[in-house]
């Protein structure tokens, strides 16, 4: 006859240590498959219970494995009386007007780029994203202050996790394929008319914060 010590070791133990090693970078931000495979191979051996355990939380684990990445979001059921019916734990975030423009104008190039080419990688200098945004900002008086201007709001949206600058060549970004999970084909379809709203807007600098 079994005794208690012999049942609890016979019996497969749950997860918690390789579940919180998955869990905890996702908290943190986006897992990407090329630059941790080992974390990602963990995640898709574990992903039936890492959904299980971010919807506790009440967030949502999205995850494409073609494009190789993964990333939560907080659920967006809304209870009866229009409140949440769970504390928010990732936090929205209002984007300036150069940060959302720029970024749509990314996400129509990365469109073009997959549309017509054999690569997966975006790679555009940033000489050629100020070529991309100069017609929708005022005109510059200094040449500098715009390209500086510009490498601001960059890093802005590689602190987002949209782009990344290559090592070893700063004044080079590589356009994450996590933005298509942000800006879907619908929005894309409207762009033509968002930009035309964006230009009708009084002329708008560079400078800004998020809230």
């Amino acid at each position: 006859m079994m005794n208690h010590t012999e049942i609890e070791t016979s019996r497969p133990m749950y997860p918690i240590q390789e579940l919180s090693s998955v869990v905890i970078p996702l908290l943190k931000g986006v897992i990407y498959q090329e630059e941790n495979p080992a974390l990602w191979t963990a995640l898709l051996n574990l992903l039936a219970s890492v959904r299980d355990y971010v919807a506790v939380l009440g967030l949502e684990l999205i995850i494409d494995e073609a494009e190789g990445y993964a990333f939560l979001r907080s659920h967006s059921e809304i209870g009866a009386e229009g409140t949440n019916t769970t504390p928010r734990l990732i936090a929205r975030r209002q984007l300036s007007y150069p940060v959302s423009l720029l970024l749509a104008l990314l996400r129509k190039k990365l469109a073009e780029f997959d549309a017509g080419a054999g690569d997966t990688r975006l790679i555009l200098s940033r000489d050629e994203v100020v070529e991309l945004i100069r017609i929708f900002l005022p005109a510059a008086s200094n040449e500098v202050k715009l390209i500086d201007q510009v490498d601001a709001t960059l890093n802005k949206i590689a602190d987002l996790g949209f782009i990344r600058r290559l090592r070893g060549e700063r004044q080079m970004i590589e356009v994450r394929r996590i933005i298509k999970a942000f800006i879907d084909a619908q929005w894309l379809a409207d762009f033509d008319q968002r930009l035309n709203e964006y230009l009708q807007r009084p002329a708008q600098p560079m400078e800004g914060n998020d809230e």
